[in-house]
């Protein structure tokens, strides 16, 4: 996400943190490992459905999980020690049981990592998909792009 724009209000389509990078993100050449773009991109949707007043966003009522299914990550750029990224996500679609999510690593003006991430439901005890909360699907369905 370009410099100036809000990046934290969830009633618009993208929603966004910044995050530092610290030593125990980078490896032994101060690079970002490729893995943590994975991590930064977990806080940032886990915030987002938190803006949405859901205290732990990963496990929902009626013994529902929300779980990664898949995962797309297209490495632009690498970002380094001490960098301030910013990490926005957005609503690329929504089923019934699931979630895409459209995300970014920006560090200023420059994109570095896009993904491309499904989220599904799922009971807690069997991992079977289960429709989404009615109350979840009814406030994302409000920002899905198509």
């Amino acid at each position: 996400m370009p410099e100036g724009q809000n990046a934290n209000n969830p009633q618009q389509a993208e929603f966004g943190i910044k995050v530092r990078v610290y030593i125990e993100d980078t490896d032994a050449g101060g690079i970002v490992y490729y893995v943590n773009y994975l991590k930064f991109m977990e806080r940032s949707r886990t915030e987002f459905l938190r803006s949405f007043g859901y205290d732990k966003p990963a496990v929902l009522d009626d013994g529902l999980l929300l779980v990664v299914h898949s995962a797309e990550v297209n490495y632009r750029r690498a970002a380094q020690l001490d960098d301030e990224l910013t990490v926005t996500t957005r609503i690329a679609s929504l089923a019934r049981t699931s979630v895409r999510f459209e995300q970014e690593v920006w560090r200023g003006n420059e994109l570095l990592c896009q993904g491309l991430i499904r989220v599904a439901c799922v009971t807690s005890g069997t991992l079977k998909a289960r429709p989404l909360p009615t109350d979840i699907h009814s406030k994302l369905s409000k920002l899905t792009k198509s």
